[in-house]
């Protein structure tokens, strides 16, 4: 039932949010230029990768060393809007047809984060990614790395279909808010680098 509800939610969204997604990667074309969408490997269901996609929402400037800018020096206004009401994630509808992701699950994180897990925080791969999860409604970006794995870790254990339609229609409700979309001071979730003493 998971994977129906994943198929018709993305098919209708992708077709009855072209004419938007459409506009978005004009706005795209004419602020940032070509490329229009950010693609990077993820790691999903038992840790095997799969290409994520979302709109592109930062330059590529780089500093003299020939390293990129942090992200908050590369979010351009268009990115800031398009994070801030989550219509970056739009393209992502396209990794839940694909069956890359569900509507519902932990986000997928970066490959460069799976060696730095603790045992329990690694169980987060034992059911597929999501485009809004558990943590995502109970703080998002505005709570501890710990918090969000240990919220993660209760949806594995306790997730099912009710739960999923809860959290789809609370993050309805947060998008519309804005809520938690960005940590204080920073751009972007910080970097995460392990949690210490294995806790």
């Amino acid at each position: 039932m998971k994977r129906i509800l994943d198929l018709i939610i993305s098919i209708l969204g992708l077709f009855l949010l072209s004419p938007l997604i459409i506009i978005i990667i004009l706005l795209i074309h004419f602020n940032l230029g070509r490329p229009y969408f950010f693609i990077q490997l993820r790691p999903g269901l038992g840790c095997i990768s799969f290409k994520f996609i979302k709109f592109r929402t930062m330059n590529n400037l780089k500093d003299k060393k020939g390293n990129l800018l942090p992200d908050d020096k590369r979010l351009t206004k268009i990115g800031s809007i398009l994070r801030k009401t989550s219509l970056d994630e739009l393209p992502s509808l396209w990794n839940v047809l694909k069956g890359d992701m569900s509507l519902v699950g932990p986000r997928p994180l970066l490959i460069e984060y799976l060696d730095r897990y603790t045992p329990e925080q690694s169980r987060r791969h034992k059911v597929k990614p999501g485009i809004t999860g558990w943590a995502q409604v109970n703080g998002r970006n505005t709570i501890s790395w710990e918090e969000k794995f240990k919220l993660d870790m209760w949806y594995v254990d306790n997730h099912s279909l009710w739960l999923d339609f809860k959290i789809l229609f609370i993050t309805i409700w947060k998008v519309a808010k804005s809520e938690g979309v960005n940590q204080q001071d920073h751009a972007t979730m910080k970097e995460f680098k392990g949690t210490k003493h294995g806790g």
